[in-house]
């Protein structure tokens, strides 16, 4: 075979591993953020309680929601 089909050959390769890749990483880390939130309900009570808040039901409501959107779960 001639040689600039091997390099096209290669060159493909390499952009199909590099987007496979970044969509493969993609959906791995949505599934672990998913399965394992960065923080938890009680969590966030904590850490309300040790900045000196009082937590409230609907702000602790309004707070997992806000961070629900910032990751793009819905």
């Amino acid at each position: 075979m001639a040689t600039w089909i091997w390099i096209l050959i290669v060159i493909l390769a390499l952009v199909l591993g590099l987007v496979g890749g970044f969509y493969g990483a993609r959906k791995y880390m949505e599934k672990y953020l998913k399965e394992n939130p960065p923080f938890s309900e009680e969590q966030l009570r904590q850490l309300m309680i040790q900045m000196g808040q009082k937590p409230s039901q609907k702000k602790l409501n309004q707070m997992m929601h806000s961070m629900q959107n910032t990751t793009g779960k819905n």
